[in-house]
C-alpha cells in the first residue's frame, strides 16, 4: 500500500456547506449558519441541516487512493424500520466511479413521546483505491441522511482545492430535495440536475423543514448564487403549519428577501409534485403504524377534507396560491418563473412509479424528476439556460 498523506480539511475543500463547526470528532458541515440555527431550536430542522445533502469534498490530485475518516450520527425512531445506510459517492471528473458506506458512529433513537437515547460508536473509514494516476477532479459526496463529522482526509499524492468557474445554483426544498429516498448523495434529483445543467449546486433541501422560515430566506439571500429555486408545499401540508390566509403573504415575504440578495438572478418557484395522500386531504401527516408490523415505512394524512374551505392547506390549494403569487409578481419581475411540480411528477408517473412510502420518490423517480427539471429549467427557453 502506498504512503498516504494527511490533508487538513479546510473550507476550501468543502463545497455546498454554509459553515464548518469544530467538534470533538472533527469538522461538522452545516447547511444553515449558526445564527439561523439559533433562531429555531427544532430537532427536525437541526438534524436535517446537519445532514450534508449536496456537500462534497472537491480537489484536484494525481492520487490513486483516497481515504476519509468520518464519524456519523444516525437518527432513527423507536419501532420504525431504519433506513439503509447512505453511500459516500466518489466522482472523478464528474463521473460516479465508486461508492462505500461507513461503519460505526453514534445512533440517536427517538420515541414518540419526545424522548431520545444515544448509543455511542467508533469513527469509521471509507477507502477508495485503484484510481488512475493522472491529474483529475475528485469529488467525494457525503451522505444526505447521516450527520457527518469529517475527521481526516488522506491520499497517496498531494491535493489542491478545485477551482470552479461554473454558475452556482442555490436550491431550497423539502426532504425530496434533500434526497429521500434516493439511491445515493450524487444521485438525488438536484445533484443529477446540477451535473446535467453544468452548474455548481448548493442544496438547501431541508427534510421536514421547507416551511418558508425567514431565517432560511435570509441564508439564501446572503449565499452567492447565479440561479435560485425554491420548491414549496409538501412540508406546509404535512406539518399542518399554516392556513391559506397566511400562505400568500408568507410566499411574498420569502421571495422579497431572496430578491434583496439576488435582485436579477433567475428565480424559479417549483410547486409540489404529486403526492396522493395530500392532494385533497390536509395534514398533519404521520407514520402509518400498521406498516411497521410489515417491516415497512409508510406515511398517511390525518386531516379532514371538509376543513379545506375554511382554509386548511392541501397540495392542490398550494399550487393555486403559488400560481397566483408568481403571476402577480412576474408582472414586474421578468426573471421570476413558475414550474408546476406536476410536470416533474404527475398522476401518470405515479401509476408507473408509485411513491414507495406514499411520500418520497425512489431512485428511479429522482432520475426522472432530474431529467424533466433539466429540460424545463436549463433547456431552450428555460430560465436557467446558459
Amino acid at each position: 500500500m502506498s504512503a498516504r498523506l494527511p490533508t487538513p480539511i479546510t473550507a476550501e475543500l468543502v463545497r455546498g456547506a454554509a459553515e464548518l463547526e469544530r467538534t470533538e470528532h472533527g469538522l461538522l458541515p452545516h447547511r444553515l449558519p449558526a445564527w439561523a440555527r439559533a433562531q429555531c431550536p427544532d430537532a427536525q430542522l437541526l438534524m436535517a441541516e446537519s445532514q450534508p445533502a449536496g456537500v462534497r469534498l472537491a480537489f484536484r490530485t494525481r492520487a490513486t487512493e483516497v481515504e476519509l475518516d468520518a464519524h456519523r450520527v444516525l437518527t432513527n425512531y423507536q419501532g420504525v424500520p431504519p433506513r439503509p445506510d447512505c453511500f459516500y459517492d466518489l466522482c472523478v471528473d464528474g463521473e460516479l466511479v465508486a461508492q462505500m458506506t461507513v461503519t460505526g458512529g453514534d445512533e440517536v433513537v427517538l420515541d414518540f413521546e419526545g424522548g431520545a437515547q444515544t448509543r455511542r460508536g467508533a469513527t469509521g473509514t471509507v477507502r477508495f483505491a485503484g484510481l488512475l494516476e493522472r491529474d483529475k477532479l475528485v469529488e467525494l459526496w457525503l451522505p444526505w441522511s447521516e450527520t457527518t463529522h469529517l475527521v481526516e482526509l488522506r491520499t497517496d499524492a498531494p491535493v489542491v482545492p478545485a477551482d470552479d468557474v461554473r454558475r452556482v445554483w442555490l436550491h431550497h426544498g423539502s426532504s425530496i430535495s434533500q434526497g429521500s429516498i434516493a439511491d445515493s448523495p450524487s444521485t438525488t434529483w438536484p445533484a443529477l440536475a446540477a451535473r446535467q445543467g453544468g452548474v455548481e449546486l448548493v442544496n438547501l433541501g431541508l427534510a421536514g423543514s421547507a416551511l418558508l422560515d425567514p431565517f432560511t430566506a435570509r441564508t439564501m439571500r446572503d449565499t452567492p448564487a447565479d440561479l435560485v429555486s425554491v420548491k414549496i408545499g409538501i412540508n406546509l401540508v404535512n406539518l399542518d403549519l399554516m392556513r391559506r390566509r397566511a400562505l400568500g403573504p408568507a410566499v411574498h415575504g420569502f421571495l422579497d428577501t431572496l430578491r434583496e440578495g439576488h435582485p436579477d438572478a433567475p428565480l424559479l418557484v417549483v410547486s409540489p409534485l404529486l403526492c396522493p395522500i395530500h392532494e385533497e386531504t390536509p395534514g398533519p401527516g404521520t407514520f402509518d403504524v400498521e406498516a411497521f408490523g410489515r417491516g415497512e415505512v409508510r406515511f398517511l394524512s390525518t386531516g379532514d377534507p371538509a376543513e379545506v374551505p375554511a382554509g386548511k392547506l392541501t397540495l392542490q390549494v398550494i399550487r393555486e396560491e403559488l400560481a397566483r403569487v408568481v403571476a402577480q409578481r412576474a408582472a414586474t419581475d421578468p426573471a421570476l418563473h413558475l414550474l408546476d411540480g406536476l410536470d416533474l411528477y404527475g398522476s401518470a408517473d405515479h401509476e408507473r412509479l408509485p411513491l414507495p412510502d406514499a411520500l418520497h420518490p425512489d431512485g428511479e423517480t429522482h432520475r426522472l424528476i432530474a431529467d424533466r427539471f433539466v429540460a424545463a429549467a436549463f433547456g431552450p427557453g428555460g430560465p436557467f439556460r446558459g
